[in-house]
């Protein structure tokens, strides 16, 4: 499966912007998916992650309150809703699947997209 984030673009901080993780050439129902950023000359962060039913979700500590992750199993989509933006939000952002659950690292997830950029503007 690929999965390819879309959704990014230049806000001003306070602002809102939801980005999409779409799998191509197969599903990722079931599967764990998280979404990480990386902003330049940073490592690759932990963001959240969804359960394969969409029910259990888990946040790293920064976003917690501002940030939602949702998924669609019909649309094959995994969403993530970012409110309060701030500044050290800007990142390249990246949705990955098939880690186990309460990962955080990307090491445990196989399977990556391309990144969408988010830039906010303070």
């Amino acid at each position: 499966v690929q999965l390819q984030a879309s959704g990014g673009g230049l806000v001003q901080a306070g602002d809102s912007l939801r980005l999409s993780c779409a799998a191509s050439g197969g599903t990722f129902r079931g599967s764990n998916v998280a979404w990480f950023r990386q902003a330049p000359g940073k490592e690759r962060e932990f963001v959240g992650a969804i359960n394969g039913s969409g029910v259990r979700k888990y946040y790293a500590d920064s976003i917690v309150g501002r940030f939602t992750i949702s998924r669609s199993n019909a649309e094959n989509a995994v969403y993530l809703l970012m409110n309060s933006l701030k500044a050290e939000d800007t990142a390249v952002y990246y949705c990955a699947a098939n880690g186990r659950w309460l990962a955080r690292r990307p090491d445990d997830f196989n399977a990556w997209g391309q990144g969408t950029q988010v830039t906010v503007s303070s």
